[in-house]
């Protein structure tokens, strides 16, 4: 297995040998899909980047400055990823990238046929969760910090698609079914919490979903939740899980984690936020942020002042 990985990295080395100093382009082609690595070794302003399919974009290393039809300069930094709709076209600038310290960058493009796939498969599974009129659509605009499982399966499907052996295609395949399942599920979730904010009394559901927005810093009590949604302790737990991918208490710390970022975004102190989303201990706080995200609450604090 070692031996593998070291070959991957070797070739991985000597593809990315720059041919030209913006966007310098590796690519992998996979089952309704492909990979592209880019290495940025000067500075450079609106570099377009267009594609004819879903576009999944996540960080390596450096920053990126981004502009789209809606948003301008927003900050593109390690640990976050951007999804870029088809035929939306957005344009980058690349204000820290160095020839010895490139700005590097991965994109997987997906398929529509195979998003459509996947897309619908998830729609059945959470019919009951969403709202009537919402139905999911990956191809939306999404710009966030991914958690470390996300990260996760990046890694594992950037190895993939550098591997030479018969299951390749298939593991990468796996791969992006479930890069595209995280996807529609932040969809989802944001749409589910949207409705929510406007109709907390609509079902059982949303009222639970409304309580731990509310009281994130609040222990959960199950029975309470339960009796809230009008089901059984055993219903409950099964239905939270069916809809929202999680158990009730998995669902509270995401929760708790997403809140804590936007709090460090608006600069508050990571004392302050750590308090706010209900952990008493400064250092258990960190260590679950940094757990979930992949970096440390004071690092998010410097991202933002340096931007």
């Amino acid at each position: 297995m070692s031996r593998s990985i070291s070959t991957e990295k070797t070739l991985l080395q000597h593809k990315r040998a720059p041919i030209q100093l913006v966007e310098n382009r590796v690519c992998f082609a996979g089952p309704h899909s492909e990979l592209s690595i880019y290495d940025t070794y000067e500075q450079a302003q609106k570099v377009g980047l267009k594609a004819d399919s879903l576009l999944y974009c996540g960080m390596v290393t450096g920053a990126k400055v981004m502009h789209t039809n809606d948003h301008d300069n927003i900050p593109f930094l390690p640990h976050e990823s951007f999804i870029l709709a088809p035929k939306e076209e957005v344009f980058i600038d690349f204000p820290e990238a160095e020839f010895h310290n490139p700005t590097t960058c991965l994109t997987i493009a997906i398929s529509q046929e195979r998003v459509a796939q996947i897309c619908d498969r998830m729609n059945d599974i959470m019919v009951e969760s969403l709202p009537s009129d919402v139905v999911l659509d990956p191809n939306q605009h999404l710009h966030t910090l991914h958690t470390q499982a996300t990260q996760q399966v990046i890694d594992r499907l950037t190895s993939h698609f550098l591997r030479n052996d018969p299951d390749r295609d298939l593991l990468v395949d796996f791969g992006v079914s479930e890069l595209v399942t995280r996807i529609i599920r932040h969809h989802g979730r944001d749409a589910l919490l949207r409705f929510t904010q406007h109709s907390p009394d609509a079902t059982g559901l949303t009222c639970v979903i409304q309580w731990i927005e509310q009281n994130l810093a609040q222990q959960m009590n199950i029975n309470l939740l339960a009796k809230m949604a009008c089901m059984s302790r055993s219903r409950f737990y099964e239905s939270f899980k069916r809809q929202l991918g999680c158990t009730p208490l998995e669902y509270q710390h995401q929760r708790r984690m997403s809140r804590a970022y936007e709090r460090l975004q608006e600069r508050c102190s990571v004392t302050e936020v750590s308090y706010e989303v209900g952990y008493l201990s400064l250092s258990h706080f960190s260590r679950r942020f940094h757990q979930h995200f992949g970096i440390s609450p004071r690092q998010v604090t410097q991202a933002k002042l340096n931007s």
